[in-house]
């Protein structure tokens, strides 16, 4: 018998649960014990959580339920799941209380000593981000399933130029979690497009009876960076940026999420952007006032006449 197929006998053995020493294995399978003990230490480093009991009434067997453990997963593979759970919680992930009773599976199927390896994993590593709001999370689970389900729903929304709040119907096409913020992409009734809504913005979101069909080539991370953070075509009618300043305020700079969109070059000490005119003018100066003296813009003037003029009249405010 081949050693995958001694394996999967055992596995089937352990799983009457009735404890088995390696004497019983090895004459039930006609294979050497020595054999037992390879095949029981490769399981083991698989995930699977037999349970060795030594002495006179000792013998192999296996945790309560095992049938319903998540087999195929070893332990490099359930402690990246727990890591990733980490990540995913931390975001606002929609379907938490799934994800809380996949991950508690994962530990309570397995043994002692692979429970205290993956708890070990976890104490070592932490995500650090804004706490989001758990009053999203009912929305989150409504759009998710909208998502899936393909039905459309309607949403009380306001925008963040409005003071009042609008009714609207959409198609939820996707969700994405970017900067710190959740979206949904959909199709909007109202404006007869497709367009992206943040999460947070959403008062309400009630379930209709209308159904859609989702295009199959669609994508809703191409759909949000693409609007969010349009191409570039060409140099014409765009105005330089070029930076100066200590080299860890250039890296901020050029991973900024929106400036480095536009960068075009990264020296020692110095970056270089490109932007349309309108742009430098009016998002820029907002990106670059809290690096202070760290920095120093070498032109656009314009540019540098504009965080005077802000700088000004955020010193006025203050003097009031």
């Amino acid at each position: 018998m081949a050693k995958n197929d001694n394996m999967l006998a055992i596995l089937w053995m352990l799983n009457s649960g009735e404890k088995m020493t390696a004497k019983q294995i090895s004459e039930k399978l006609e294979i050497n014990i020595r054999t037992v003990y390879r095949h029981m230490d490769a399981l083991c480093a698989s995930g699977v959580p037999i349970i060795s009991d030594p002495g006179h009434n000792g013998g192999y067997s296996l945790m309560n339920n095992f049938i319903r453990a998540p087999l195929l997963f070893d332990m490099e593979e359930k402690k990246a799941l727990l890591h990733a759970a980490v990540f995913a919680k931390e975001a606002g992930y929609p379907l938490s209380s799934a994800l809380s009773n996949a991950t508690s599976k994962l530990k309570l199927y397995s043994n002692q000593e692979q429970e205290s390896i993956l708890n070990h994993h976890l104490a070592g590593i932490d995500v650090i981000n804004p706490m989001v709001n758990t009053s999203l999370q009912p929305i989150l689970a409504e759009l998710e399933q909208a998502v899936e389900k393909e039905y459309s729903v309607e949403i009380e929304y306001r925008t963040g130029r409005e003071a009042q709040s609008k009714n609207r119907i959409i198609d939820p096409y996707g969700m994405a979690y970017w900067n710190n913020k959740w979206y949904i992409v959909a199709f909007c009734h109202l404006r007869d497009e497709i367009r992206s809504f943040r999460v947070d913005r959403i008062l309400l979101v009630k379930r209709t009876q209308l159904i859609f069909k989702r295009p199959d080539d669609f994508s809703g991370r191409e759909f949000l960076m693409k609007n969010l953070l349009p191409a570039i075509e060409g140099e014409e009618g765009l105005v330089t940026l070029v930076i100066e300043g200590r080299a860890e305020a250039l890296d901020e700079l050029c991973m900024h999420w929106f400036l480095g969109h536009h960068l075009k070059e990264r020296t020692t000490n110095q970056a270089v952007f490109l932007f349309e005119e309108k742009t430098i003018h009016l998002y820029v100066p907002n990106f670059l006032l809290p690096y202070g003296k760290s920095i120093q813009i070498i032109e656009p003037q314009s540019l540098k006449e504009r965080l005077v003029v802000i700088a000004s009249e955020l010193m006025e405010y203050y003097q009031l």
